[in-house]
């Protein structure tokens, strides 16, 4: 299973042409795109479930999807559509106040990711606390030779002062500023686009190496 090469022209066209007529016009081009993403993430999940134990082969693949439809309410882009293509695979599917992944599907910009991005209160400091414990479990883990072949640790996402409860020269303060918990891998078209299911390969190898970073979280949040 594979991302189409007219999926990603699907999503070209649509950024050049983001209205709601060339949408209408184009919907069987959609319909055809959508029905590969759903498929292709479905393949995905049932890898997935036989490495990770959170998740679940019966997950329903149109839980973990993202509209395509924006909200502009409250945005001064005005544009109806994305140019991209989500999914968020958790539990929960793409609701999930956990740790989770997510594939995103965009022309020249595509990747995948996994971790807790913006932990609830509770769950920061309950992280963090796992990492003043842990710290050397921690940095063994982001160390790895196979995580760091396949996986970026996201360290933008932090806070500039100090937290709270911490001191400015713990061995592990960097960690400990971060405000989100991820790891990614960007994704060429043509990693998506490749067949004999070596596409679900790439993500399985990210998927694999970044699952000590994964079990982690669970357990600093008590899930076992």
């Amino acid at each position: 299973m594979h991302i189409f090469p007219s999926t990603f022209t699907f999503l070209t066209s649509l950024q050049q042409n983001n209205n709601r007529e060339w949408f209408q016009e184009h919907k069987s081009d959609y319909d055809l795109a959508h029905q590969n993403v759903k498929d292709f993430v479905a393949e995905f999940i049932h890898t997935l479930s036989k490495i990770d134990r959170y998740i679940s082969e019966d997950i329903p693949v149109s839980k973990c999807l993202f509209r395509i439809y924006r909200d502009t309410r409250f945005s001064k882009d005005k544009t109806p559509y994305k140019n991209w293509f989500g999914a968020g695979i958790s539990v929960a599917g793409r609701k999930l106040n956990g740790p989770e992944y997510y594939l995103h599907i965009q022309p020249g910009n595509s990747f995948i990711a996994g971790g807790y991005w913006r932990p609830e209160k509770e769950h920061l400091a309950a992280i963090r606390q796992e990492i003043d414990y842990n710290g050397t479990q921690f940095r063994q883990i982001i160390n790895a030779p196979k995580f760091t072949k396949f996986c970026i640790l996201n360290n933008e996402d932090k806070l500039k002062k100090v937290p709270a409860g911490y001191d400015a020269d713990h061995p592990d303060i960097e960690f400990l500023k971060l405000k989100s918990f991820t790891a990614s891998s960007t994704l060429s078209d043509a990693d998506l686009s490749e067949d004999d299911g070596r596409s679900i390969t790439r993500l399985l190898n990210f998927a694999e190496a970044m699952y000590d970073f994964k079990l982690f979280l669970h357990q600093a949040l008590d899930e076992e």
